[in-house]
């Protein structure tokens, strides 16, 4: 099995910047890719970054293109996703997902449908 545990939500300014961490245990080893998603109020759940071990691509939505940075360390199995220039339009529970399967082509990996796991979510609100 593998668990996803999520952490670093909170309030923050516009302007401001925060770090969220996923914690991977289990067989995480075994994953092809690792990203975040986020889900406003009354709004689907839309992607927002991607690491994909082979190769070591990133993928990032354009909303987020040079504010959010996503790493992982090896060390601690734990991807994190550096939030900084925050916008209130940001504000959303933040997803943390990873998937065994292997995917050739770089658009799968910005679809819900190509993960397997899940962290509970963290909630981001940026006021104005």
């Amino acid at each position: 099995q593998v668990q996803l545990v999520e952490s670093g939500g909170g309030l923050v300014q516009a302007g401001g910047s925060l770090r969220l961490s996923c914690a991977a245990s289990g067989r995480s080893f075994s994953m092809y890719a690792m990203g975040w998603f986020r889900q406003a109020p009354g709004k689907a759940r839309e992607f927002v970054a991607a690491h994909r071990w082979i190769g070591g691509n990133t993928y990032y939505a354009d909303s987020v293109k040079g504010r959010f940075t996503i790493s992982r360390d090896n060390a601690k199995n734990t991807v994190y996703l550096q939030m900084n220039s925050l916008k209130p339009e940001d504000t959303a529970v933040y997803y943390c997902a990873a998937t065994a399967t292997y995917y050739s082509g770089s658009s799968y990996y910005t679809q819900n449908k190509s993960y397997e796991y899940w962290g509970q979510g963290t909630q981001v609100t940026v006021s104005s």
